[in-house]
């Protein structure tokens, strides 16, 4: 190895430990289902943590963006959540109990991941050398936990009205109240999704799909409401349990996506793109040693670029060059280090 260069160009020097924007460029090379119902259903609740056409650069951006989506999104599903719990006063129903219960549980879970987007603009230290944004993961894993949770409260109500049965009152006001919570669920979900896509947020991405689970739960109190006028009144706590079971079921994506994450797992795909990056520019005969990982919703990186320079001065250049095309090809790298050796060394 002949010198190094931290390269400086496009640097975030907006946010205080110059993370940048971390979407997912360039992934294509997904593992899981694509076409029919499978793929339909798991590209619904099992999202990708990116958006490569509509990317925003700046971190505290950024961050500002997921901040402002928390917020809205809390407004609405505490609004629903107020609603449905005067109807649930109204129509004794233990699926729309249920519903309302997951959907308070899923506004809380904003607060967590608020503080973490906050902290994670804190100035990186001695201690934390990469900064606080591993802390929007963590609020990540408290989000599962929360659902998990939710979800096994729900499905004892549903067991507890099995064995004491309480019929079901105003079962159309019922259906109104699951449609409302459908709708307010389902546009939290967009939001959250959207906005986690585009700032590679893997914590906010899994808020989104517990806003959708909850959105789903609502139209099966629907369901259970239309069985009650039907004259099937069990319905409603068969619907009930239907629901927990599916929630933890359902978890089990958003578990390994977060869980992911905490691992330093990253998508080959993305690897490729920087690969690529590298390899393109001039004087770059090799890439080796690369490496990306996740903090929060940014990436950083680094990697070892074999060049045919004659001189230090030369490879210094090129590996700046190489660091350049990364940060032109994907904005939502940062902190990316590349490290020039002659051609003929093994590092």
């Amino acid at each position: 190895m002949t010198g190094h260069d931290h390269a400086p160009v496009h640097a975030d020097h907006d946010h205080p430990h110059g993370l940048k924007d971390g979407h997912e460029h360039g992934e294509h090379g997904h593992s899981h289902p694509h076409g029919g119902v499978k793929g339909f259903l798991y590209d619904l609740f099992v999202p990708h943590t990116h958006d490569s056409a509509d990317s925003i650069d700046d971190a505290m951006e950024a961050s500002t963006a997921g901040v402002r989506a928390l917020k809205i999104s809390l407004f609405i599903l505490l609004a629903t959540t107020v609603l449905q719990a005067v109807i649930v006063a109204f129509t004794g129903s233990i699926a729309l109990l249920a519903d309302t219960i997951h959907n308070f549980a899923d506004a809380l879970t904003a607060v967590p991941l608020w503080i973490a987007f906050v902290l994670g603009r804190r100035v990186a230290n001695r201690r934390y050398t990469y900064g606080y944004g591993r802390a929007e993961d963590l609020a990540g894993m408290f989000i599962v936990f929360v659902v998990a949770l939710s979800a096994v409260v729900a499905g004892w109500q549903a067991i507890d009205r099995f064995i004491n049965p309480r019929p079901i009152e105003n079962p159309w006001l019922l259906i109104a109240a699951g449609l409302i919570g459908f709708v307010g669920n389902e546009a939290v979900a967009i939001y959250r999704i959207r906005v986690g896509q585009k700032i590679g947020s893997a914590a906010l991405v899994a808020d989104g799909v517990h806003a959708r689970l909850d959105g789903f739960t609502s139209l099966s109190v629907v369901l259970g409401a239309i069985g009650v006028l039907v004259g099937f009144p069990i319905a409603d706590p068969v619907i009930g349990l239907l629901i927990s079971v599916s929630i933890m079921v359902l978890l089990w994506g958003t578990v390994k996506s977060i869980g992911a994450r905490l691992m330093d797992a990253i998508d080959p795909a993305l690897l490729s793109t920087v690969e690529h990056a590298l390899g393109h520019t001039a004087g770059v005969e090799a890439v080796r040693d690369l490496r990306l990982r996740w903090v929060g919703h940014r990436l950083t990186g680094s990697a070892t670029v074999e060049v045919t320079a004659t001189s230090l001065h030369d490879a210094e250049h090129i590996a700046e060059h190489a660091a350049e095309h990364v940060h032109e090809t994907m904005g939502n790298v940062d902190e990316f280090t590349v490290l020039p050796a002659a051609r003929a060394h093994q590092h």
